[in-house]
């Protein structure tokens, strides 16, 4: 019989999916593990791949329709009608999570989602490592894999990648294919016209308001020197990422700060329960990851296990599978701090809204150079040129106070500002 493709269960706690997209039309070859369709869910986006190879012979639920899981979508057959050349299993293989914590301080391996051969091969034969979309988007801006450099774990080459070959390859700025929505067809710019909010944008809606009304919300901010660390990022970037395939960011120097700091002050780890605090044992971090469609915050379980290395690689795992809907729903679960970073785009410092049921997100700001008073260790004071960010706390005043706060913050300062920690 041909195979049928269901909507998966994306966790335990997903009843239901919404079809977002699909990646193939009716009467299309499709591959066994190669992306077939996209949903959107309470907790994710992801991208689903198909059971099996053969013809997508039928498209039963349409995008933007919503379905209980198991419900089937779709079915592929050979195109004669005789069974596809696949296993007869017909619930559709979810996305595989990260790999679970190690030991003490060692260093977490986190690889991509697993993929059989046939979704690693690229059409020439090619050796170069890269998923069937990113392939699709070099096709599609005539990009040979073999000349792009891969940032992704073990030189995989990412979506990103080929956006930023293609930029450096020609005069004029190139636009971006337009971005995979979660719902309806991306909005007109056209004023006047009324869009409807896509999914991820309602959860968003929701959660941020309930956020504000739950939690008394308070902002400081502290500027910080870290001039040490961009001297010293600049100087083992690119042997970091020949070594270990992965880009050298300033995120794990943040993140690392922020979990030495709580050890000192845990209540800005906790939670709160009905009139108690929880104070959480590990530290589960939270990313806010912007995408095209939305934001999102993957969490890197057991953060302060990790050594720095472990950091930036767990980092980058999660910011790629975000951006190329790979999370499962546990990855988005069991916050207990969040760091979110608007001064990638610019912004001198935010005021951002807790992620519940945290007590406190930290907020990175834009590094710039700045003219700062410099104090010799004989009190002569002179004028230098240095790396200023601007981080700000928001946390919640029913349970974490003012002065808590700034102590908190002056830890994460003088952390980064006296960095010594081995980077790999």
């Amino acid at each position: 019989m041909p195979t049928d493709v269901v909507m998966p269960q994306m966790g335990e706690s997903i009843f239901e999916g919404t079809i977002t997209k699909w990646l193939k039309k009716a009467g299309e070859k499709v591959q066994r593990d190669e992306p077939l369709f996209e949903i959107s869910t309470d907790k994710v986006d992801a991208e689903i791949p198909a059971p099996a190879s053969g013809i997508l012979q039928e498209i039963k639920v349409s995008e933007g329709n919503t379905v209980q899981v198991n419900t089937v979508v779709g079915v592929i057959g050979d195109g004669n009608g005789a069974a596809a050349s696949a296993p007869s299993k017909a619930t559709v293989p979810a996305p595989v999570p990260a790999a679970p914590a190690a030991a003490k301080r060692e260093t977490r391996e986190t690889p991509p989602p697993a993929q059989t051969a046939s979704a690693l091969e690229t059409e020439d034969d090619s050796d170069v490592r890269s998923s069937p979309l990113v392939r699709k988007l070099a096709r599609e801006h005539n990009v040979d894999l073999a000349k792009v450099n891969g940032t992704g774990t073990g030189g995989r080459v990412t979506k990103q990648d080929i956006l930023d070959f293609v930029e450096q390859k020609t005069a004029a700025p190139v636009s971006a294919p337009a971005p995979r929505q979660t719902s309806a067809p991306a909005p007109a710019t056209v004023p006047g016209d009324l869009v409807p909010m896509s999914n991820m944008r309602k959860i968003i809606a929701q959660r941020m308001i309930e956020s504000r009304r739950t939690s008394a919300h308070v902002h400081c901010m502290f500027e910080v020197d870290i001039t040490r660390i961009v001297n010293l990022r600049n100087k083992l970037k690119n042997g970091f990422e020949q070594r270990y395939g992965a880009r050298l960011t300033f995120m794990p120097f943040f993140v690392r700060a922020a979990i030495i700091a709580i050890q000192q002050y845990p209540i800005v780890n906790s939670s709160l329960e009905g009139d108690s605090i929880r104070y959480h044992k590990h530290v589960n971090a939270g990313i806010a990851v912007a995408l095209d469609w939305g934001l999102i915050v993957p969490v890197l379980k057991n953060a302060d296990e990790l050594n720095f290395l472990g950091l930036q690689r767990g980092i980058t795992d999660l910011g790629e599978r975000s951006r190329t809907k790979k999370l499962m729903p546990t990855d988005v679960e069991g916050s207990t701090f969040t760091i979110t970073n608007p001064g990638q785009f610019g912004a001198v410092f935010g005021l951002p809204i807790i992620n519940q049921p945290n007590l406190a997100i930290m907020g990175v700001g834009g590094i710039t150079k700045q003219p700062m008073v410099i104090t010799d260790k004989d009190g002569a004071d002179s004028i230098a040129i240095r790396s200023v960010v601007h981080l700000t706390l928001g946390y919640d005043h029913r349970v974490i106070d003012g002065a808590v706060a700034d102590q908190f913050m002056a830890a994460v300062k003088k952390s980064l500002e006296n960095w010594s920690e081995d980077v790999g």
